[in-house]
């Protein structure tokens, strides 16, 4: 059976230790499509080590690039759990910052299945994380949701249900971030190796015309335009970013990202114009500091 849910539940949590560089950093950034003007001095922040800054979603690959030496697929193998690649998708994501994270460090990574939802013909997963540094200092949080398809019915609970709507007026800010037609291929050398990403044939295979950009880099790029857009540039203010994957981006295509402000509250969606504003993220919600 691909999943045990008690086997799943009552496992261990898996500890690792993770170090980044520079490189890894730049690598990363570059995987958002950060510094296509490499001339803009805002651009260049993310891109050249002077006065390089972080993006709290880094957190993301933190200790699983080129540096790691360790590429390889990610897939769904853990104690009570082993699931196809092909079946998995990426639901959610949530990512709260407890300190800015250094150009260079090194982290202890906690991870645990933290609950397993029955969502009828596919089961969610959710995944937790929690980095401390060196000294036991929190760095950051995550909760991931991911959604493995055919996996359901076993009779479990479905989760809470999820309501979000954003305002009744105009968003204060919309903010546009093409992609390029490679950029999942930058962004899979920072972590995620899954074919579903490079592959044609492996696209097709999982029901997709060509392969897409990962879900994380999606949640990277609106991050980025949010730090660039709405808080000066400076990613220090971000505290939480969590968001809901609502559809897939194919590389070359454009991420349209509506933002509506209150106080340190913000609702975003993000849209693809290519394809007549089919959501992209959904549910997003970020807290930043004044």
């Amino acid at each position: 059976m691909p999943i045990d849910v008690n086997t799943a539940l009552s496992a261990e949590p898996t500890v690792r230790e993770a170090n980044w560089t520079e490189r890894d950093v730049l690598l990363y950034h570059l995987g958002l499509g950060a510094g296509v003007n490499s001339l803009d001095p805002a651009e260049l922040g993310w891109v050249y080590e002077k006065g390089l800054r972080v993006l709290p979603t880094f957190a993301m690959v933190a200790g699983q690039g080129v540096s790691a030496g360790t590429l390889k697929p990610a897939g769904m193998n853990m104690p009570g759990i082993d699931i196809d690649l092909r079946k998995i998708l990426h639901g959610g994501q949530s990512l709260t910052l407890h300190a800015p994270i250094p150009t260079t460090g090194s982290a202890r990574i906690s991870s645990r299945v933290a609950d397993v939802w029955d969502k009828g013909k596919a089961a969610v997963i959710v995944l937790e994380q929690s980095a401390t540094d060196q000294g036991g200092n929190p760095l950051w949080t995550t909760g991931m949701q991911i959604w493995a398809r055919g996996e359901g019915g076993f009779g479990g609970d479905a989760g809470p249900e999820v309501t979000s709507s954003v305002p009744e007026r105009e968003a204060d800010k919309v903010l546009v971030s093409p992609t390029s037609t490679q950029q999942a291929l930058v962004y899979r050398l920072s972590a995620d190796m899954n074919p579903l990403h490079a592959d044609p044939a492996f696209a097709k295979m999982a029901g997709f015309d060509r392969p897409i950009l990962h879900g994380l880099a999606s949640y990277g790029v609106v991050c980025k335009a949010v730090v660039d857009g709405v808080l000066g540039g400076d990613p220090a203010r971000v505290q939480n970013f969590s968001v809901r994957f609502a559809g897939s981006i194919y590389p070359g295509e454009t991420i349209e990202t509506s933002v509506w402000q209150d106080g340190d509250q913000l609702t975003l969606l993000a849209t693809c114009p290519e394809r007549d504003g089919q959501p992209v993220l959904t549910h997003a919600t970020m807290e930043v500091r004044s």
